[in-house]
């Protein structure tokens, strides 16, 4: 459903997509994600891509020999890796985002956390079974968003494309949790669609049984089960959500991404999509 003038509906909203996944490399949904990015911004909504990377960062550091380590779920990245993780994410797929939208005649600005020293970041520990804090090297958790820059370029009508590094007090930079950067990003910008995709329609009951997909999700229902039934990726991709939403998102969706074509869906008719995930009325530590 292609747009060639502003839809008066979408004026003054915002969108974040924290783009990633096999979204990401399959060349077809690469293309159909970027043509939806252009319908929707012609339509007049405002948008920001956060984007992480992981495959592109594994091929780069193996084809420099450095061995991926993970802790925790966590890439462990020391300071020469460090270097590769920044040119696979700020060089390779920002600028390659970038370019597709750049060829779809959107403006758009390539940027990573450390651009204003927009994403400050502490050094993060991994605590193993024993208690111990394991050093995770150049892995960092978010402390504090400045998102005067984002606004800056909304408000000129461009795309910011963010890149999940930031920046320590010590100067040092340091690897993001793409999904728990998107989250704080959506969170501060107070944006009105949180849109995280995934490589799978949404939260499953079962993972096996494609019937039990959850279209609704209250933050306290999020909480209960978070770390009790949830493993591996959407740990952090639930975690996010509930960041945004505490941070002043006001929706949160987690969605397919290989089927961009369904986010017309969620945000022009209001089907349901994916997983959304809805504050607890009289939740005060959501708002």
């Amino acid at each position: 459903m292609p747009y060639s003038e502003k839809n008066k509906t979408f004026e003054n909203k915002s969108v974040l997509f924290k783009y990633g996944g096999n979204a990401m490399i399959d060349e077809s949904s690469k293309q159909e994600f970027i043509k939806v990015v252009h319908d929707l911004k012609n339509a007049g909504l405002t948008i920001v891509i956060v984007h992480g990377g992981g495959p592109y960062i594994a091929e780069l550091l193996s084809d420099v020999g450095i061995e991926s380590e993970f802790i925790g779920g966590h890439r462990k990245t020391d300071k020469n890796a460090m270097k590769f993780v920044e040119m696979a994410l700020s060089g390779r797929v920002n600028g390659e985002i970038i370019k597709l939208l750049n060829q779809m005649n959107i403006k758009a600005v390539g940027l990573s956390g450390k651009d204003q020293k927009m994403v400050r970041a502490i050094k993060r520990f991994h605590q193993n079974d024993n208690g111990e804090n394991v050093d995770l090297g150049h892995v960092g958790d978010i402390t504090q968003i400045d998102t005067e820059l984002i606004n800056i370029l909304t408000e000129h009508d461009y795309i910011p494309v963010v890149a999940s590094i930031g920046v320590g007090e010590d100067s040092e930079d340091y690897n993001i949790n793409a999904d728990m950067f998107a989250g704080h990003l959506a969170g501060n910008l107070k944006v009105d669609h949180y849109i995280l995709l995934t490589d799978v329609d949404g939260l499953y009951k079962n993972i096996d049984d494609p019937n039990t997909l959850i279209s609704k999700l209250t933050t306290e229902e999020v909480d209960n089960i978070l770390h009790n039934k949830i493993q591996g990726g959407m740990i952090p991709k639930l975690e996010s959500c509930l960041i945004a939403l505490k941070k002043g998102a006001k929706r949160a969706y987690i969605i397919n991404g290989m089927k961009p074509r369904e986010i017309f869906d969620l945000l022009l008719i209001e089907k349901k999509v994916g997983t959304e995930i809805i504050k607890q009325d009289g939740d005060k530590k959501y708002g």
